[in-house]
């Protein structure tokens, strides 16, 4: 399969990218005693697990679809949490699931009897601090139904549980900002830690970043895990391949209001919708910011605002030509829809040999099918 002649849109992993991510976690894991389970909700390309799952711990999901992909293609420890569980939600992955996390104490207490020695239990907590960039994504922000606050905890609880989760990170790349909230949850919960198995500090921690101080993380984590005498989680999701996959699209048309659009055959609002919903403007590797010739890149969707980044370049775009939308792996390939009628984007990984192998790719009959199945007669 040769790369230039493949149909955009698609996306491409690169597999020498993912393990170089890979290592570092593999590092942090030798240096700090952590186990990470790989955070579903924000990658679930299966088909590349094979690469992944030597490096890692197993998987953490936020629904039961999740929990049983991970089971089934994943392997090694598998979590199951949700924000709000149904009982069918529960009976459904109570036997495949080594650890169920409860978003609250109700939940924990109408449930218990359906995993009660079947699974390792534990209960999510909100210590009312975090890093997060946007209060979109904030979980410590006002009226968070995310976790329990400790003023809200029966403490007897501590009893009867094996294990307690904080998810209180988003792309936070300062390990020291992680190392405060690390005290500061040991401040406030200690006592109760100490009754504890196992402590999940979730996802968010951006150890992979270019320049991290991982050796300064692990000396952090496995200080905690000491003191508390528990056994320290992470859920790495974007931590895991981030900087691995491009979106490649092709410029269809170019129009000019003012300013200068290329449009291309993909659409924030169908492939991309972080850019969209958080307003982060995607990177376009072809681009050059000392660039003389500068356009919107524009979507084909009908939404007005729907675009992915003002880019300069070193020469005029012209129609037929193809645009990389670099970093396009986490909370991207989950949240795909069918908005508009698009064509889904194919998913390719290139493998360290230089092998390109498809994973999956989309037609009109998954988009008919996704919409209804059966007719009213």
């Amino acid at each position: 399969m040769i790369k230039n002649e493949l149909k955009t849109p698609y996306f491409m992993i690169n597999e020498g990218k993912l393990i170089e991510n890979l290592e570092k976690a593999k590092h942090l894991k030798e240096v700090s005693g952590v186990k990470l389970v790989l955070a579903l909700k924000c990658f679930s390309t299966w088909g590349v697990f094979d690469i992944i799952k030597p490096y890692l711990d197993g998987s953490t999901s936020s629904g039961p679809f999740e929990v049983k992909l991970g089971y089934e293609t994943f392997g090694g420890e598998t979590h199951a949490y949700s924000v709000g569980y149904s009982e069918d939600d529960v009976r459904e992955v109570a036997d495949i699931c080594d650890k169920m996390i409860f978003n609250s104490q109700s939940q924990l207490a109408a449930y218990r009897h359906i995993v009660e020695g079947k699974v390792s239990i534990g209960l999510r907590l909100n210590p009312g601090v975090s890093y997060a960039g946007q209060d979109l994504a904030n979980p410590a922000r006002p009226y968070s139904r995310l976790g329990v606050q400790a003023d809200h905890i029966d403490p007897t609880i501590f009893d009867s549980i094996d294990g307690v989760m904080f998810h209180i990170n988003c792309e936070n790349k300062d390990v020291d900002a992680f190392i405060g909230l690390l005290d500061a949850i040991s401040q406030q919960f200690g006592p109760h830690l100490d009754k504890l198995d196992w402590v999940s500090m979730g996802g968010g921690v951006f150890f992979t970043w270019p320049g991290y101080d991982i050796d300064k993380l692990g000396a952090a984590l496995s200080a905690f895990s000491k003191k508390h005498g528990v056994q320290l989680y992470l859920e790495p999701g974007e931590a895991i391949i981030t900087k691995t996959t491009d979106l490649v699209v092709t410029v269809v048309d170019i129009v000019e209001n003012e300013k200068k659009t290329a449009i291309v055959n993909s659409a924030t609002e169908a492939h991309r919708l972080d850019t969209l919903i958080y307003d982060e403007p995607a990177s376009i590797l072809e681009a050059n910011s000392e660039g003389d010739h500068e356009y919107v890149i524009g979507s084909c969707s009908c939404l007005a605002g729907d675009q992915f980044c003002e880019a300069k370049f070193d020469e005029p775009l012209e129609v037929g030509q193809q645009l990389h939308i670099m970093d396009s792996a986490g909370y991207t390939m989950v949240k795909l829809n069918w908005f508009n009628g698009l064509k889904m984007p194919s998913i390719y990984c290139e493998r360290s040999s230089g092998q390109i192998e498809k994973l999956n790719e989309f037609g009109y009959d998954d988009f008919k099918s996704s919409l209804s199945r059966w007719s009213i007669s």
